[in-house]
């Protein structure tokens, strides 16, 4: 009997033992951290890198309208198109988060934000002040939008979030959970350090499938909500253009990203990598 459980105790930690190592959680709040530049350098990074993504997307999706306007002398099958526009979405996604994942990791985005901020990755304060940096960034790169082209802005919608007709707001912010899970859900697999053990020797890129799913999921729900599974480009859009239109659903592109980011968090870390040894105990002491 002894040796059976000496047996077992041994296959236990060969089964738990780990070629990776994870990062120790990030603390609940840390004040310290107020009093390091890092912290500020993040949020500036944060900060310039949504208004960057604001400013290329919303003149891609105006430019788009206006090529495609017929009234004003345009064609119907003219410009980028749906899938330009998922482009530009997921390529400026893959150009930011490259620039400044190694500063801030790379959020540009309150719900990628929030997912992480719920497996631990980041304090409260941290997540705090990178969604406010990605808030005004965002209302700032609408704003140099509609500064430079002021006519087409105010003519085309502004680039602002709303439901197309046909569809209900349940369907809405369904889109909007479905597509803002996928996004956080490629977010923490590329990001999965056990990932970076166990592909070392394959070349990934981290931000290649990060955007990859951003241009995916604007291909699915452009169609339906315009895209936003992200709050920040969805608010600096809906506060620079400040139609009535543009607030009456307003709540869907917060609550569906967050609500996505919610289920994105606890689907990996707390069934895939927490739950796993656990699952595996239980059916050895079964056998």
């Amino acid at each position: 009997m002894t040796k059976e459980v000496e047996a077992a105790h041994e296959q236990a930690v060969e089964y738990s033992a780990k070629d990776y190592t994870d990062p120790p959680p990030a603390p609940l709040i840390d004040f310290e951290e107020l009093t390091k530049w890092s912290l500020y350098r993040a949020a500036i990074a944060e900060f310039i890198a949504t208004l960057l993504f604001l400013y290329i997307t919303i003149l891609t999706v105006i430019g788009y309208k206006h090529q495609a306007d017929v009234k004003a002398g345009g064609d119907i099958c003219g410009g980028v198109g749906l899938l330009g526009i998922a482009w530009a979405f997921g390529g400026m996604i893959f150009v930011l988060v490259y620039c400044t994942a190694g500063i801030s990791g790379g959020h540009i985005n309150p719900a990628v934000t929030f997912g992480l901020f719920l497996a631990r990755k980041v304090s409260l304060i941290r997540a705090i002040l990178y969604m406010v940096a990605q808030c005004l960034g965002a209302i700032c790169g609408v704003g140099f939008v509609k500064a430079f082209q002021s006519a087409y802005y105010n003519r085309y919608g502004g680039g602002v979030n709303v439901m197309a007709g046909g569809h209900t707001k349940g369907v809405g912010l369904a889109a909007e959970i479905i597509g803002t899970f996928v996004l956080v859900y490629v977010v923490f697999s590329a990001t999965d350090p056990k990932r970076s053990a166990r592909d070392s020797h394959v070349p990934v890129l981290a931000p290649l499938p990060i955007g990859f799913a951003v241009f995916m999921v604007h291909l699915a729900t452009i169609p339906i909500t315009g895209t936003g599974i992200n709050p920040a480009r969805s608010f600096g859009a809906a506060v620079i253009f400040n139609g009535d239109k543009a607030w009456d659903d307003h709540w869907i592109f917060w609550v569906g990203p967050f609500f996505g980011a919610f289920i994105a968090a606890v689907y990996p870390q707390y069934i895939f990598r927490a739950g796993a040894i656990k699952a595996l105990g239980s059916f050895r002491s079964n056998a």
